[in-house]
């Protein structure tokens, strides 16, 4: 699994450092994260021009995948939060497809 998780783009070497290397706990804390409701609460918030409330759901999203070294998903994902943080309004359906997609990707390594 870790080396799927690698070959995905997860900087695993870090992500694993810490978790002390513990790779139970890692295993644990990587498969709650397409469980998150977080991704549609920041959804939502977007369509609903809400940018305070979007910020605050994807720094939580950031600050999980960021700990994992979730590239996939940290990438757009760091992006979104600096705009939102300074309440830009903007398209971010490209930030969300890329997200989506990393998400997926996550999905079906995990699976």
């Amino acid at each position: 699994m870790i080396d799927k998780l690698k070959e995905y783009g997860v900087d695993t070497d870090t992500a694993l450092k810490r978790c002390v290397n513990n790779e139970a706990l890692f295993l644990k804390l990587i498969n709650k994260v397409p469980q998150m409701d977080e991704f549609d609460k920041l959804k939502q918030a977007i369509n609903d021009k809400d940018l305070e409330n979007a910020f605050s759901y994807a720094h939580a999203i950031k600050g999980n995948v960021s700990n994992l070294e979730i590239t996939p998903i940290k990438e757009p994902i760091s992006e979104m939060t600096e705009l939102l943080r300074s309440k830009q309004d903007i398209d971010y359906t490209p930030y969300i497809e890329k997200m989506d997609e990393g998400l997926e990707g996550l999905k079906k390594v995990l699976a």
